[in-house]
C-alpha cells in the first residue's frame, strides 16, 4: 500500500475498487429495436481503471461524444486532484484561500457543506488533516499496530470543520490555519454525474458509467435493468446483486484500504473524533445522482445502523444496503 503524507481515501478506493466496490456484471450484449450496438471506452480516471459503456446506432456516432467525456474527466481532475500541485484544490490547500475559484469547485464545496450539515458532520470535506496525520504516522512507523497518539489526533480533529470554510463565487477560504480539503468522498460521484449529463445531452439513453461510483442512464437495451454486484471482500460469500435503472450506486467499506502493516486502521475516519469506524463491513447507497450516493455511502459508513436507518428512511431518494459485522444484510430508505 502507498504511504505518503498525501494519502487519499478515494484514490485508494479506486485502486482497490475491484475488491471492495460496486462492480459491473456485464452480460453478453443483446441488441433490440434500432439495432443498437455496444460502444465502450476504457481508460484511467482519477488514477484508476474506468469504463463508460453505451449503446448507439453506430460507433462513429458515439466515439466523438466519448472523447468529449474524457476531456471533461481530465478538466475536472485538474480542479479536484490532491496529487496535481497545480490543481485548484491543491492551491487552495497550500495557500489557505483561492480567489476566483472554478465554478465546479464552488458548486462541489457548497454541496459538500450542505451534506455535512445533513449528516450531522459524519461527512466533512475538511478531513484532509486526518489523512495527513495517519499517513505520516504510518510512514514513519511502518510496523506500528496503533494509530497516532491522542494529542496529535485531537490537534488534527480541531482542524476538521467545514463550517469554517467560506465559499462564495469569488472566494473559497479557510477560517483557521492548518485546514485542508479533500473531496475524495464526493468528487468521484460529481465527475460521474458530469459524464452522464454530457451523454444524456447527446441523446444516449442506455448508458453505464463506472468511474468508481456507477451511474446508469436508462436501462439495458434488452429491456432489463443493469445488474450491479456488491463485492464485500468476503470472496463472494456475502455478495449481493442490485438492479439499476436511471440511478447511481456507491459503496464504502473498511476493508478497502487498510493503513499500516497491522491492517487494524483503515480509510474510513469519523471526522468528528478521528477514529476509524467499525460499524459495518460494507455500506452501499443508491441515489438519483452519483454525487449523493458517493457522499452518503461515506457518511453512513461511520454511523451506527440506527442513525443510518433514521436518516435514510427520512428521504425519498436513497436506498441503503449494509452488511453488518456478523455478515447479515440490512436495508433502509424509500428510494
Amino acid at each position: 500500500m502507498q504511504s505518503s503524507p498525501h494519502i487519499c481515501r478515494r484514490r485508494m478506493l479506486q485502486v482497490t475498487a475491484a475488491a471492495c466496490g460496486a462492480l459491473l456484471l456485464t452480460a453478453g450484449a443483446r441488441t433490440e429495436a434500432r439495432h443498437l450496438a455496444p460502444v465502450t471506452w476504457r481508460g484511467v480516471a482519477l488514477g484508476a481503471p474506468a469504463e463508460i459503456k453505451l449503446y448507439a446506432e453506430s460507433e462513429a456516432a458515439a466515439r466523438p461524444v466519448l472523447q468529449r467525456t474524457v476531456a471533461e474527466i481530465r478538466r475536472l481532475e485538474a480542479v479536484f486532484s490532491l496529487y496535481v500541485a497545480s490543481s485548484a484544490l491543491s492551491r487552495l490547500n497550500r495557500e489557505g484561500e483561492l480567489r476566483h475559484p472554478p465554478l465546479d469547485l464552488v458548486r462541489l464545496v457548497s454541496t459538500a457543506k450542505g451534506l455535512s450539515a445533513a449528516t450531522g458532520g459524519a461527512f466533512d470535506p475538511t478531513i484532509q488533516p486526518l489523512w495527513t496525520l495517519y499517513a505520516t504516522h504510518f510512514a514513519r512507523n511502518p510496523h506500528a499496530r496503533a494509530g497516532p497518539d491522542s494529542s496529535a489526533l485531537a490537534h488534527a480533529v480541531s482542524r476538521v470543520d467545514c463550517r469554517a470554510v467560506t465559499v462564495t463565487e469569488d472566494l473559497i477560504a479557510f477560517d483557521q490555519d492548518g485546514m485542508a480539503l479533500s473531496l475524495n468522498g464526493i468528487a468521484q460521484g460529481y465527475i460521474t454525474d458530469r459524464v452522464a449529463d454530457i451523454l444524456r445531452g447527446h441523446g444516449f439513453e442506455h448508458v453505464l458509467v463506472n468511474l468508481g461510483e456507477i451511474r446508469a442512464l436508462g436501462s439495458h437495451p434488452a429491456g432489463r435493468p443493469w445488474n450491479v454486484a456488491i463485492d464485500t471482500g468476503d470472496h463472494g460469500s456475502h455478495e449481493r446483486t442490485l438492479t439499476l435503472s436511471g440511478r447511481a450506486v456507491a459503496t464504502s467499506a473498511p476493508h478497502a484500504t487498510p493503513i499500516g502493516a497491522a491492517g487494524r486502521t483503515h480509510h474510513l475516519f469519523d471526522p468528528r473524533d478521528g477514529s476509524c469506524a467499525y460499524f459495518h463491513k460494507s455500506m452501499t447507497v443508491t441515489a438519483d445522482t452519483a454525487t449523493l450516493a458517493d457522499a452518503y455511502s461515506t457518511a453512513f459508513a461511520v454511523m451506527p445502523w440506527e442513525k443510518v436507518k433514521r436518516l435514510a428512511d427520512a428521504r425519498s431518494d436513497l436506498h441503503v444496503h449494509a452488511l453488518d459485522l456478523r455478515g447479515a444484510w440490512r436495508t433502509a430508505g424509500r428510494g
